[in-house]
């Protein structure tokens, strides 16, 4: 969908999981035309090699439980430049709605009487296990599949997750941002009846040339990642899904 990209505007680009070949033409697009661009650490870098010579390029990437900024100073920066009549691109790994706080930038451009627009992106939570030959549904092992944060442990008072009723779901589990909670993850869903015996797998890396699959069971899973030294970007796959390998 082409639409004009105005001064005064900001768009909220996803730009998928990492590869730039995986960026939508919209959002390369919103790029090349664009005088601002706020971006993260993850996501399809490269394509900032497409911004305009003269474009202001900020990263406002998060390292996890490192240096990060605030995301009330990164609402503040898109309206801040938009003010100014610049175009301003904000640029995200993955969807900007999966996880991406791009609802928040949204709602906070549009109290300050920001025009703001989407370009959503290729969520990592299906095209990372896509590439390591994990299709999230599959016919005869699952009708459906759910993404969940792993950020905190089940058994933080900020988790609102119902591990219960995913364990029961006889669903395709995907955890992002789960690998440092993934022991006590794995353990909260054999606690509430799920097979140990449940197919897993970690895929670190994701689009990027040192993509790594890691296969296991439930029960086994965080051990293997800890001894493959997983670490942040991954994704988490559980369920019979995981055993799967339809790669090329």
């Amino acid at each position: 969908m082409e639409q004009e990209f105005a001064p005064g505007t900001v768009v909220l680009v996803g730009g998928g999981p990492g590869d730039p070949g995986l960026m939508t033409v919209a959002g390369l697009d919103a790029i090349r035309a664009a005088d601002v661009i706020v971006h993260d650490r993850l996501g399809a870098l490269r394509c900032l090699d497409e911004a305009r010579a003269d474009a202001e390029i900020i990263n406002v990437g998060k390292i996890p439980r490192g240096e990060f900024t605030p995301q009330e100073e990164i609402n503040a920066i898109l309206v801040d430049r938009a003010r100014q009549g610049r175009r301003v691109v904000r640029l995200k790994g993955g969807d900007n709605y999966v996880f991406g706080r791009g609802g928040e930038e949204w709602l906070a451009c549009h109290a300050a009487g920001i025009p703001v627009r989407v370009v959503p992106g290729v969520t990592s939570a299906v095209s990372v296990p896509a590439l390591a030959g994990i299709p999230v549904t599959h016919r005869g092992l699952t009708q459906g599949f759910v993404v969940v944060s792993g950020h905190v442990p089940p058994s933080d008072p900020r988790s609102e997750v119902n591990w219960a009723a995913l364990a029961g779901a006889n669903l395709t589990l995907v955890v992002l941002m789960g690998v440092q909670n993934l022991p006590e993850i794995s353990a909260e869903l054999q606690r509430h009846g799920l097979s140990p015996d449940t197919p897993a797998a970690v895929i670190a890396d994701g689009t990027t040339p040192g993509q790594l699959t890691i296969r296991a069971t439930l029960a086994s899973i965080a051990g293997e990642a800890a001894r493959a030294d997983i670490r942040p970007p991954a994704i988490v796959v559980i369920g019979a899904v995981a055993e799967l390998e339809l790669e090329a």
